[in-house]
Parts: C-alpha cells; structure tokens; sequence
C-alpha cells in the first residue's frame, strides 16, 4: 500500500482554503470564543500550518486521484501546445511566414470559392444569349454554339459545387468534437478531483485535528 503523498508546495493555497473554513465551522468558532485572550485562533492556525503532512495524510487517497486527474490535463495542454507550430518558434516562425510568398496550394482555397459563381455566372449569360438568338431565329451556328458553352459552364459550377461541399465534409469530420470532449471531460473530472480531496481533507483531516488541539487546551 502506498504512502502518504506529501503537499505538493501548489496546493498550499488549497490547503490554507480549507483551514480557513475549518476555523469558520461553528463547533471550532464557538470553542475559540472561549479563550478571553483572543490568541487561540491564530495559535491553533499556526498549529496546522505546521502540521500539514499528519492533516493531508487523512485524505491521501483522494489527493493521489487529484494529482492523477491533474497530470491528465497537463499533458493534454502540452499536447496541443506542441501540435501548433507558430507556439514552439514564437515570432521567427511568424516572421518566416509571412516573408514568403504564397505558393500555390494557397491559391486553391480561393480558386474554390470562386469557380461556382463564376462559371454559374457565365452559364447563365451564355444560355440566355443562345437561346434568344435561337427564338430570334439568327443565321449562322452562333446560337448554338452559345447554348453549348453556357450547358459547359453549368456543369463546371455544379461541379465545383460538390468538390467543395465535399472539402467542406471531410474537414468537418476530420475536426470532430472527439478531442474537445476529452479535453472537456478531462478539466471536468480535474474539478471533481479537487472538491473531493478539498472535502476529505476538511472532514477527515482538518476537523479531527483542530478538534483534538482545542480538546486539549485550557482557556485560563
């Protein structure tokens, strides 16, 4: 069986959180009360203060889950910091970046957007003007000509169409809510962690110990 954990000098602050509710319960305060020198509040504070490794050891067990539980969040944190490359090289990275000029996969993206309009646009001016020559009965093979490029075009706008909305399909599924659930669940249970261990340390360590010190003093 493992032994106790000791303090871990961050969680200090916890620590003194939980003495300052302990003194505040009415049992320890009404007790306090009875000291006609006003002293035994900060003497009996003094006491825990000192005796931090006997009072954590009564909520050891939590205080590992808590310790686990925190460990787990740290290295999600180091995770995503080491997967965002602008972070590791500060601004060089940035300077590096924006000094280069745009190859061109940078086009692509603007490409995309724009084709479908455009080409929708076309097939529509394209088709109108072919058929009003072709109503207009217009010699010469013109009109048709127009109608087939405008029927040209509208398969490049819809085409283009669906090879986006598939980009747009892949990369949603790509950055699904799997990670940020994790990361949710894992900050969750971080905070689960710590109130457990905060309320074992205040009922089986905090409590019994300031209990047992006023027991044994003697207000004169």
């Amino acid at each position: 069986m493992a032994g106790p954990t000791r303090l871990r000098p961050e969680d200090r602050a916890d620590f003194e959180d939980v003495l300052r509710q302990a003194l505040s319960t009415t049992d320890i305060r009404t007790a306090l009360l009875a000291d006609p020198t006003s002293a035994a509040a900060t003497r009996l504070r003094a006491q825990a203060l000192r005796a931090v490794d006997e009072i954590t050891a009564a909520a050891s067990d939590e205080y590992r889950e808590y310790l686990a539980a925190r460990t787990v969040v740290e290295r999600g944190r180091r995770s995503r910091t080491a997967g965002e490359p602008g972070r590791q090289s500060g601004t060089t990275v940035e300077h590096d970046r924006q000094s280069q000029p745009a190859g061109p996969g940078a086009l692509l993206p603007a490409l995309a957007a724009l084709t479908p309009p455009i080409a929708g646009t076309a097939a529509a001016v394209l088709l109108v003007l072919g058929y009003s020559l072709r109503l207009a009965d217009a010699q010469g093979p013109m009109g048709g000509s127009l109608v087939a490029a405008g029927w040209v075009f509208a398969l490049i706008a819809v085409a283009s169409t669906l090879a986006g909305l598939t980009a747009l399909l892949c990369t949603a599924l790509r950055t699904r809510p799997g990670h940020g659930d994790r990361t949710g669940a894992s900050a969750r249970n971080l905070h689960h962690a710590r109130a457990r261990w905060q309320r074992a340390l205040l009922e089986r360590g905090m409590l019994p110990y300031l209990r047992r010190q006023l027991a044994a003093t003697r207000f004169d």
